[in-house]
C-alpha cells in the first residue's frame, strides 16, 4: 500500500536486463524515502545501485513491483528530480560559463530550447547562490577546481526546481577539504528536500547521513549508527580489514559544521586468499561508525 506522505515508494521491485530469463539485478527490493530523508545507498560494484537510481528516474521500468515518485509514475515527474551522475563531465575546452552550464538544468522547462528568458536566468542564479557559486557565474568551467565543478553540477540539478536530489558518488575524486565543504552544502539542502547519495565511502555515509540502504541485489535499510564491520562483510561477501587513521591523517573524517561526529576507521573489503597489494580491484573504500578495531 502506497504511503501518500512519502517522496519515493518502492514496493517489491524485481528487475533484470535483457535477454529474457537473465538473473535478477534487483530482487524483491522495497524502499520508502520521506520528505526530509538523507539516505546513503552503498553496495559492491554490480550490486544494483545505479540501476535503482535509473528506476527512480523513470529511465528503466521493473518487470515486477510498484514504483511511485512524488505520488506518480517516475516518468511523469522526471523533471522534478535533480540528478548528478557519477561521471558527469564538462569539456574544459568548451568556453561555457558556470551560468551556461547551470542553465542546461532548465532545458525541460524552456519552450525555446537553449534560449532562456529572465525566469530561467533567475532560477539558475538562485541555484548558484544555494551552492555558494553565484560569484563565479561568469567564470569558465575550465578555471574551476574539482570541488567547485561538483557544486556547479549540483546547482544544475537544483535549477530544475528539484523536489528530490539524487547524487552518484558526489565526493569521488574530491580532496578532504572540499569534501567537507560539499558535505556542509548537502546538509543545508537537506533542510528543504530529500537527498539520496550513492557512495562506496562507508565512513562518509555512516558519519553524515541518517539512514543507509545496503544493496547487493537485495536491499536492507539500517540506521547509520548500525553500520558495522559485520554488516559490510555480509554485503560484500568478503572479509573486511579495518584501518584506523590518526586525527592528523588526511583520510580521517573530522566531521562537519552540522554536528556530525568525526570518524577514524576505514573499512576495506579484500579477498581473503590474496594480499591487498595483488588485488587492488577488490578494495572498495567504505567506512564504519568509529567503532575501534584492528586489521
Amino acid at each position: 500500500m502506497s504511503d501518500p506522505s512519502s517522496v519515493v515508494q518502492i514496493e517489491r521491485v524485481f528487475f533484470a536486463y535483457p535477454p529474457h530469463g537473465s538473473e535478477w539485478v534487483l530482487e524483491d527490493v522495497s524502499l520508502t524515502i520521506g520528505p526530509r530523508d538523507f539516505l546513503g545507498l552503498i553496495g559492491p560494484n554490480g550490486g544494483g545501485k545505479t540501476t535503482l537510481l535509473r528506476i527512480i528516474l523513470g529511465l528503466l521500468e521493473p518487470q515486477r513491483g510498484l514504483v511511485r515518485v512524488l505520488g506518480q509514475a517516475p516518468q511523469k515527474v522526471r523533471t522534478r528530480i535533480g540528478y548528478v551522475p557519477q561521471h558527469a563531465r564538462v569539456d574544459p575546452g568548451v568556453p561555457a560559463s558556470v551560468l551556461d552550464v547551470v542553465l542546461t538544468g532548465r532545458l525541460a522547462r524552456s519552450s525555446w530550447g537553449f534560449r532562456y528568458g529572465r525566469e530561467h536566468i533567475q532560477a539558475a542564479m538562485s541555484a548558484l547562490e544555494q551552492t555558494g557559486m553565484a560569484a563565479l557565474a561568469h567564470r569558465t568551467m575550465a578555471t574551476l577546481s574539482g570541488g567547485q565543478r561538483q557544486r556547479v553540477l549540483i546547482a544544475r540539478a537544483l535549477a530544475s526546481d528539484a523536489e528530490l536530489l539524487l547524487l552518484d558518488e558526489p565526493t569521488a575524486g574530491v580532496d578532504p577539504h572540499m569534501e567537507q565543504s560539499l558535505t556542509d552544502l548537502l546538509h543545508r539542502l537537506n533542510q528543504r528536500l530529500p537527498i539520496v547519495i550513492v557512495s562506496h565511502d562507508v565512513s562518509f555515509v555512516s558519519t553524515h547521513l541518517q539512514r543507509v540502504a545496503c544493496l547487493n541485489r537485495r536491499l536492507i535499510c539500517h540506521d547509520a549508527r548500525e553500520i558495522t564491520r559485520e554488516v559490510i562483510a555480509e554485503m560484500y561477501h568478503t572479509p573486511i580489514r579495518v584501518v584506523r587513521h590518526e586525527e592528523a591523517c588526511p583520510l580521517s573524517d573530522h566531521g562537519c559544521q552540522q554536528g556530525c561526529g568525526p570518524q577514524g576507521s576505514v573499512f576495506r573489503a579484500e579477498a581473503a586468499e590474496s594480499p591487498p597489494e595483488s588485488r587492488p580491484d577488490r578494495q572498495p573504500k567504505t567506512t564504519s561508525d568509529s567503532s575501534p578495531s584492528t586489521p
